[in-house]
Parts: C-alpha cells; structure tokens; sequence
C-alpha cells in the first residue's frame, strides 16, 4: 500500500499517535487525511478533513462512510485504558468500556470500510495494538485483555480480507510518550517515530509492526521455554 497519493482515514487523530499519523501522512504525500474524533472542532491540525466519529456510534461509523467513499487507508488508532487490575472490583465495568473502544469499534469501523476499501483496489486496514497484546500487566490488566482480543480480531481480518486484496497490518508498540503514559517512568519512543515506522512498513507490504524495542523484546520471549506472558515464577 504506497501512502502518497493515498487517502486515509485515522481514528482518534486530534492527539497523541493519531495526530502523528495524521502528520506524517500528509508528510508523505497522501492525498487527504480524515481525521476523525468525537469533536471535529478539537482537530487543528492545518491539511487535514475534520471528521466527526464517535468509534462508538453506529450513527457515526454509518455516516463516515457516506462522507468518506474515496478512503483506501483505514487506520483504527483510537484507543483507552483505564488503569484497572483484572482483580479489582470494578474490572467487569472497566473491560466493557474499554472493550468498546478497543475491540468492537475497529471490527465495526473495518466491518463498515471494507467494501469502501474493495471499491477502491482493496488498499489497507491498519490497527494500533500494543506489546500489552501478548503479556498482561496489572496496571494495564483489562487493557491487556482486550488488546489481546485486537490482536486476534486483526489476524481474523487480514485473514477474510485477503481475497479483495486488503493489507491488513497490526502494530505492536510498548510505551509512547503520550497523555495516556504521562503517569508512567519508563522508557517511552515517540509518536512522531512510531507513525513514521508504520507509514514505512505500510509502503513495504508488511502484515506486522514492532514498532520499538520493547515489543520486539516481547515478541521474542513468547517462544522463550518460559515464555513471556508466564511471569514470573510462583515462589
């Protein structure tokens, strides 16, 4: 999928990664951005097509498609994590927000694009994952669980869509230097540096981004003889 010339559509794209997609796209050449959010007024960034999307909204995602019949690129950025360990008290309520966003909004958001994308040479869905999709951590324990879930719904896509000749990519990335991580001292790569990682990997055909170092560390210790996502050993 070659971004110049491309018309892309971005999921949460009034910050964080979503504005730095939204930036490097147009960087790169592409012929129009959408840039979707809840508030089109919070969009400023100058070039792009404000969009109003609530990923939530069937209403939205319906009406998005009417509004954007030439999109070719599909990016599913928008995303939460509301900090809850899979053990509190609140998890149930916290895994069905975050399930709504994280989950059932990219498969009903490619659900709706995918004839778009068809009718347009079948172009490509691009969806933002985490290192979190392999290993579960307990400040992150429900947002692991359902970026997990997005990592399998992105396999079962790529695999459907293959036939109209789709690209259907899943990014995997550990911490990025956003408002969502502000809390958190680690090590962290910048949304300028990841954007332009996919938009490249995008002109290269790939199927997956390890977007950092910390997701190809993960990557490799799945298959370690004590993989990863175990642990740490009981004492």
């Amino acid at each position: 999928m070659i971004i110049k010339d491309s018309i892309i559509l971005i999921t949460g794209a009034n910050r964080g990664l979503g504005l730095a997609l939204a930036q490097a796209a147009l960087k790169a050449g592409a012929r129009k951005v959408y840039a979707g959010a809840r508030d089109p007024a919070a969009i400023t960034l100058a070039g792009v097509k404000p969009l109003k999307l609530d990923v939530t909204s069937a209403e939205d995602i319906a009406a998005a498609v009417l509004a954007c019949p030439d999109v070719n690129v599909l990016v599913n950025n928008a995303g939460i994590d509301t900090g809850t360990e899979v053990m509190s008290a609140n998890a149930a309520a916290s895994l069905q927000t975050e399930l709504e966003i994280n989950v059932f909004a990219p498969l009903e958001l490619s659900q709706a694009f995918a004839p778009t994308l068809a009718r347009n040479g079948g172009g490509a869905i691009v969806n933002i994952l985490s290192a979190l999709s392999w290993v579960n951590m307990p400040k992150h324990g429900t947002y692991s669980v359902t970026k997990a879930a997005a990592w399998s719904l992105t396999n079962g896509l790529r695999n459907e869509l293959r036939a109209q000749g789709t690209q259907v990519v899943g990014v995997h990335v550990g911490y990025m230097d956003t408002g969502m991580t502000a809390d958190i001292d680690a090590p962290k790569v910048s949304p300028a540096a990841v954007a332009s990682t996919v938009l490249t990997a995008l002109d290269a055909g790939a199927d997956e981004v390890l977007a950092d170092g910390t997701a190809q560390r993960v990557k490799a210790g799945l298959s370690a003889t004590r993989g990863v996502y175990l642990g740490e050993p009981r004492s």
